[in-house]
C-alpha cells in the first residue's frame, strides 16, 4: 500500500506502487489512473514526471496520493470525481456530485450534431440542452459552432451553477444561458437545434451499475423510469413546441434502446431519422429534424471527429 512506502520515495517509486495497488483492486485503467493521481497529488505534469522520475515526493504529497488512491480503490471513486474535473472533446470542465460525469460515449452525441450540420457551422444555430448537467454538451457545441447561442436547463439548482460556472470558463457567458426546470417547462421560443443525454437506466438495474456509476452519479441523471425511457417521452411531447422550423435534434441513447426511441419519435412526427455508433459500437444516438427540414441528415457511419482533431 501507498501509505506503507518509507523514507525518500521518488516519483517512480510512487508510480509503480500506485500501479500495484489499483491492479489489485481491479480498477480498469491502474496505469492511466496511477499517472493521473500522483501528478495531481504532487503538483506536477506528466512530462514533469516522464522528464524527472527520480525526483523525490514530499511528505505533503505522499499523504494527499494516499489519500486519493483509497478514495479510488476502497470508494471506487473515479479519478474525474476525485480530481474534481473532467476532459470533454477538447475542454476541462467541473465536475460535483450533483452532475453527471460526462463519458467518451457523449462525444458521439457532438460528432453526429457536425454531421448533420455539414457546412452550416457558421450559422446562428439557436441551442437548447436539455438536462444539462455540467453543460459538457453544450459547452461542446458553442466551442464548434462559433456563431451559435445556447440554453441549458436542468431540474437541479447545483446542476445549474455547475453549467453555468463551465460555460463561463469556457469563455461563452454572453452566449449562453442556464434556467432551472423539468425538461420543457419553463422554456418559451424556438430552437434550431435541440440536444440531450437524459437519464436512461431502467429503475429496477441502478443497483447493477458499476460502482463508480451507481455511487458517485446522482441518481436524478440515471433513473429513467421503469423501462428507461421515460425522459424521451417528455422530450417527444416537447418536441412540437421548442423546435423551428427545419430544427434538428440529436440524443443520447442507453445500449438497446435506439430501436425504441427510433419509433417514438417517428410516431411524435420526426423525419429522417438515424442513428450513430458509439467508440465501442453501440448505437448510442438517434438524431432526426422535422419532417420537411432543409438540408438532410447524413448516413449514421461514424466520422472519427476525434481522430480528425487528434
Amino acid at each position: 500500500m501507498i501509505h506503507a512506502l518509507q523514507g525518500r520515495v521518488t516519483r517512480a517509486e510512487a508510480l509503480a506502487a500506485l500501479r500495484v495497488d489499483f491492479t489489485r483492486a481491479e480498477i480498469d485503467s491502474p496505469a492511466l489512473d496511477a499517472r493521473l493521481l500522483l501528478c495531481a497529488a504532487g503538483g506536477f505534469g506528466g512530462a514533469d514526471l516522464v522528464r524527472d522520475p527520480d525526483a523525490a515526493l514530499d511528505a505533503a504529497a505522499l499523504e494527499r496520493m494516499d489519500v486519493m488512491a483509497r478514495r479510488r480503490t476502497l470508494g471506487r471513486e473515479p479519478v474525474s470525481r476525485i480530481l474534481g474535473r473532467r476532459g470533454f472533446w477538447s475542454l476541462s470542465l467541473a465536475i460535483s456530485p450533483a452532475v453527471l460525469d460526462p463519458r467518451p460515449e457523449t462525444e458521439t452525441l457532438i460528432e453526429a450534431v457536425l454531421a448533420m450540420i455539414g457546412s452550416r457551422r457558421d450559422e446562428h444555430w439557436r441551442i437548447l440542452d436539455l438536462g444539462a448537467g455540467s453543460g459538457a454538451i453544450l459547452c461542446a457545441l458553442l466551442v464548434e459552432l462559433p456563431n451559435a447561442s445556447g440554453l441549458a436547463l436542468d431540474r437541479s439548482e447545483t446542476a445549474a451553477r455547475i453549467a453555468r460556472a463551465n460555460l463561463a470558463r469556457c469563455g461563452f457567458a454572453n452566449r449562453s444561458s442556464v434556467v432551472v426546470g423539468s425538461w420543457s417547462d419553463s422554456l418559451a421560443g424556438r430552437f434550431d437545434l435541440i440536444v440531450s443525454n437524459p437519464p436512461y437506466v431502467r429503475g429496477d438495474a441502478l443497483e447493477s451499475l458499476p460502482a463508480e456509476v451507481r455511487d458517485h452519479d446522482p441518481r436524478l441523471a440515471l433513473d429513467g423510469g421503469e423501462d428507461g425511457l421515460d425522459a424521451y417521452r417528455a422530450i417527444a411531447r416537447a418536441l412540437p413546441a421548442l423546435a423551428a422550423p427545419a430544427a434538428f435534434f440529436a440524443l443520447e441513447v442507453g445500449a438497446g434502446q435506439a430501436a425504441a426511441v427510433t419509433a417514438m419519435f417517428r410516431e411524435a412526427g420526426a423525419g429522417r431519422l438515424a442513428t450513430r455508433k458509439d467508440i465501442y459500437g453501440v448505437e448510442r444516438v438517434i438524431h432526426g429534424a422535422l419532417v420537411g427540414a432543409a438540408s438532410p441528415i447524413i448516413s449514421a457511419t461514424p466520422l472519427g471527429e476525434r481522430e480528425k482533431r487528434s
